[in-house]
Formats: C-alpha cells, sequence, structure tokens
C-alpha cells in the first residue's frame, strides 16, 4: 500500500477513535474487518499508532495546533509507528517541515498536563498517592505492555512450555512472582502456536495471576468466581483445585461468558459451571448462602490499571462513573461475601490504582462486617511460595504498579470468615 493511503487510513481511524463512544480496541477490530486487505504489517502501524496518538493526546493536540489539514492527520503523524521512511515518503515538504519543528520541542519545557497526559480528576489522586513516584507511573504507562502468559499447570510445566514456544520462536521468560507465568515481548502469532491451541498456555497478567493465588482454592472445595468475566481467572483456579471439587463462573453477561467456552474446551477443565446470574442478589446466590469455601470477587471497576493496554480508559472513564462504580462495588462485595462459610476466604479485588475503588471499598466492608477477619496479602502470597511476596503488599492489601511490579495496576484484599 502507499504510505499516503495509509497515512490517509490511520488518519480515519483515528477519527473514529478519538469520538470516545466505544472502547478503542472495539473500535479498531472494526476497521480492520471492514479493511480486511490490510496486512499484518499495515495493522500493526495502523493500531500502534492510534495508541500512541491516545497515549500522549494532550501533548500531540497541542503541538498539533500550529500545523494545517486535518487535525487527525497531523496527530497521525505525530503519534506514527509504521517507520520513519514511511512517513516521510507519505508526507508533504511543508508537512515534513512542521513535524522536524514541532518534533524539536523539549518536553521538559511544557506544562505538567501536557507532560503527564491525564485527566486533572485522574492525575490529582495519583500525585496524591505515589509523590516522587507519580513521574515513573506516567513513564510505565506510555509504553505498550508485554505479553504475559500463564502455564496450565493441569497439562505442563513451565519450563516444558517455554520450550515449546521457543521452538515456534516465541521468547519467553519467567515472571518474577507468578510460579505459572511468563513475559513475552513484542506480539507474536500466539494464536498459532502449538502450546496454545493444545491449551498449554492462556494469555493473562502476572498481576491477574496473583490473585487466584491469593484466593488459594483446594483440591475438592466449591470456589465462586463471582465476576467471572471471560474467564482468565476461572481457569487459572480451576488448574490449581487440579480439576476437582466445583467451580461456579457467574457473571452477568452471557457474552462475556461465551468468551470463555472456547479456553474451557482448550483447557482440559470439567469442574467449572459458567452460570449468568441477573443481578448479586440472584436466587442462585442465596441457594448457595454460606456453603462455599473460597471467594474471587473481581469486581467492575473503571480499569484504570490496565492504561498500558486501555489508554483511552483515562479519556473515557469521568467521576461520575466513578461515583456509580463505588456503589455498585460495595454492593456486589456485600452480597457475594454471604456465600462463604464459616473458615472460608473471600477476595476483593479490581484492575483499578486508585484508592476510592480499592481501599475505601475495603475498609468500608471491614467495619461493616467484623466476622471477616483480614488476612495480610503477604502472608496469603507467602503459603502459596510467592517469592519476595513481602514487596507486593502495602498495608495488609496486594498493591502492584506498572513502574513498580510490570504488571498491570491490581488491587485485592483478602479475608477469612469466623466461625
Amino acid at each position: 500500500m502507499h504510505p499516503n493511503a495509509l497515512l490517509d487510513l490511520a488518519t480515519d481511524l483515528l477519527r473514529q477513535v478519538l469520538k470516545f463512544d466505544q472502547p478503542a480496541d472495539a473500535v479498531v477490530s472494526a476497521f480492520f474487518r471492514k479493511h480486511r486487505a490490510l496486512g499484518q504489517r499495515e495493522r500493526h502501524a495502523l493500531a500502534e499508532t492510534t495508541y500512541a496518538v491516545l497515549r500522549r493526546r494532550l501533548r500531540y493536540a497541542h503541538l498539533a495546533q500550529s500545523g494545517s489539514g486535518a487535525l487527525e492527520r497531523r496527530l497521525a503523524a505525530l503519534g506514527w509507528q509504521g517507520g520513519e521512511a514511511m512517513l516521510r515518503s507519505a508526507l508533504g515538504a511543508n508537512e515534513r517541515t512542521w513535524l522536524a519543528e514541532v518534533q524539536a520541542v523539549d518536553v521538559a519545557g511544557l506544562p505538567e498536563k501536557l507532560r503527564h497526559n491525564l485527566p486533572d480528576w485522574l492525575a490529582a489522586p495519583l500525585k496524591a498517592e505515589l509523590g516522587e513516584d507519580f513521574w515513573p507511573l506516567v513513564e510505565a504507562i506510555e509504553q505498550p505492555a508485554p505479553l504475559d502468559l500463564r502455564t496450565n499447570i493441569l497439562k505442563t510445566r513451565r519450563e516444558d512450555a517455554a520450550a515449546a514456544l521457543a521452538a515456534a520462536g516465541i521468547e519467553a521468560v519467567p515472571t518474577p512472582y507468578s510460579p505459572w507465568g511468563m513475559r513475552v515481548q513484542g506480539k507474536p502469532a500466539l494464536q498459532k502456536a502449538e502450546a496454545f491451541v493444545r491449551g498449554d498456555i492462556e494469555v493473562q497478567d502476572e498481576g491477574s495471576q496473583l490473585l487466584a493465588l491469593l484466593l488459594a482454592p483446594r483440591r475438592g472445595e466449591m470456589v465462586v468466581d463471582f465476576c467471572a468475566g471471560a474467564g482468565g481467572k476461572t481457569l487459572a483456579l480451576g488448574a490449581m483445585m487440579r480439576n476437582t471439587g466445583r467451580l461456579y463462573a457467574f457473571d452477568v453477561s452471557g457474552h462475556r461468558l461465551d468468551a470463555l467456552k472456547p479456553r474451557l474446551a482448550r483447557s482440559g477443565l470439567s469442574n467449572v459451571y459458567p452460570a449468568q446470574i441477573a443481578h448479586e442478589r440472584d436466587d442462585r446466590i442465596k441457594r448457595l448462602a454460606g456453603k462455599i469455601d473460597r471467594v474471587l470477587v473481581d469486581a467492575p471497576c473503571s480499569g484504570l490499571g490496565t492504561l498500558r493496554r486501555n489508554p483511552d480508559l483515562k479519556w473515557r472513564q469521568s467521576p461520575q462513573a466513578l461515583a456509580e462504580l463505588g456503589a455498585k462495588q460495595r454492593a456486589i462485595l456485600a452480597s457475594a461475601a454471604r456465600l462463604v462459610k464459616p473458615g472460608g476466604r473471600l477476595v476483593y479485588a479490581t484492575c483499578s490504582v486508585l484508592r476510592s475503588e480499592n481501599e475505601a471499598v475495603a475498609e468500608e466492608f471491614a467495619q461493616a462486617h467484623p466476622d471477616f477477619q483480614a488476612v495480610p496479602a503477604a502472608e496469603a502470597l507467602a503459603a502459596v511460595q510467592v517469592p519476595d511476596a513481602e514487596s507486593l503488599d502495602r498495608g495488609g492489601f496486594l498493591r502492584l504498579w506498572p513502574h513498580r511490579h510490570q504488571t498491570d495496576g491490581f488491587f485485592a484484599a483478602v479475608w477469612q470468615r469466623q466461625g
């Protein structure tokens, strides 16, 4: 494809994504379905350019003011990820001059907002929380996330899965905390790898794997994944249970649970029972009250811990949406807690970096439920041989950050119900 035509497509794609009326990944997928003739390299250039613009939107919009022509074309040029030679041949002489001028601007001299590229409502609590560590976080979330994999311990060992991937030309290194995890750089064609097709590996962030390790289900137990979604953690829990006992995967979305079916088939698990529920007070929940050994509540949240993967979230979320999520999180946690039997374990988790969705919800729950005793995250992780568990614990809670732990941002609180 001629470079200018590809830049035109990038301009068109950005125009659609920047409406923010749908998640960016859904818009990009629909765009590629419409343009089926695009090759792998062209798709990569378009997608990565789009995400680069989303990551640095405020800065690029500021720099783009000085040019001429369509704003989205200038944004695409600033965020271009398809190679410098291709971009130069796509731009006219005036555009090349303009681009050289704005690329020479010293970013350090720009206003703070244009350096951190976050909306005020998000920057303020993160700065208050992190202090000097705020800027390393900014740097981390401006980079694309690596690809983390989980070994299916029901079928293979991590070293054998890594060897199978190496034979397919994919280099995977062990993750530092999860005993099942492997990390891959770039975006290899994983779906075609035999290890993936066989169900030996699954795509799952190391932080998400640590949530399953916190719950630590045992053989023969009754376990509930309360907000199972597409089932990444469900599959990890089922493997930990060695395919015994009963593992209920509840979710209000049948569409999300449908996405679990092919993964479940690959996994070799037969102890998983997916079930769509109407709401957190569904009759199925009432029937299981006080009978469940372990309950994981990976609550609906802002997703702001995943900004390396989903940079559009910082522009699509709002303080009003956060307030609505907070009410939902509290209701779901209180309802899920009723399932836990005396002596059982409850884990509340989010993929958010905000205290309002994390510590605030956990502390409020603990005050209202004195029969649930806190279990320090470091203690729970050390019990399942997670190395350096102390470094993952802050104030008794699991707290993961992209710049500190190279995972997505995650939070979890652990309780044991008293007899």
